[in-house]
């Protein structure tokens, strides 16, 4: 009868082992499920860093940009309203006779001089005079066809005569060139 005894004896440790187990393997299951989870909050919190990284960087670009913009266009208006001045400027230079040279010589000097400043300034600051020719093709980029006429000896959208000149500020137009344009056909 010891027989019995035993095998109930094997069949209890047997039992015991298997439950504990059993329990080592819900642990580690816990564990692995506990584990995934805190791989997928990772993943999930790289991505957004990475995103947030992204988005910073892309902000400098943006912020960079802009004050590069301000920094080269930020006085366009001002610019632009200075180009009247200058158009006054060389008109009176322009319309003064030989006469009014020799007699207001010292007055003529001083717009010259204040003339050969505003040049100077508008070319420290980016802007360009747009002096077209008579004969230059049309540009409807920096030109403006002001008129068009037909003139002989001439092709059409050739320039034939220069009202105002146009101005870039770097490399964007403050005012395009002002121009009369031929019209006469090709024959």
């Amino acid at each position: 009868m010891a027989e019995p005894k035993n095998e109930e004896f094997l069949d209890d440790i047997m039992a015991a082992e298997a439950e504990e187990l059993a329990e080592e393997f819900a642990e580690i299951s816990d564990e692995a499920l506990e584990l995934d989870e805190l791989r997928a909050e990772r993943d999930d919190y790289k991505d957004k860093f990475m995103r947030a990284l992204a988005d910073a960087e892309n902000a400098r670009k943006r912020g960079d940009k802009a004050r590069r913009d301000a920094e080269n266009y930020g006085g366009s208006k001002l610019a632009r309203d200075m180009l009247p001045v200058y158009d006054n400027m060389k008109r009176a230079l322009e319309a003064a006779t030989d006469e009014q040279k020799e007699v207001a010589a010292g007055l003529l000097e001083g717009v010259e001089l204040t003339m050969r400043a505003l040049k100077d300034v508008f070319q420290k600051h980016g802007i360009q005079v747009i002096t077209p020719e008579v004969g230059d093709r049309f540009d409807p980029n920096i030109h403006e066809a002001m008129f068009e006429a037909p003139v002989p000896g001439t092709r059409a959208g050739d320039i034939i005569q220069v009202s105002a000149e146009g101005f870039m500020l770097h490399d964007r137009l403050l005012r395009p060139a002002q121009v009369g344009v031929s019209s006469t056909p090709a024959s």
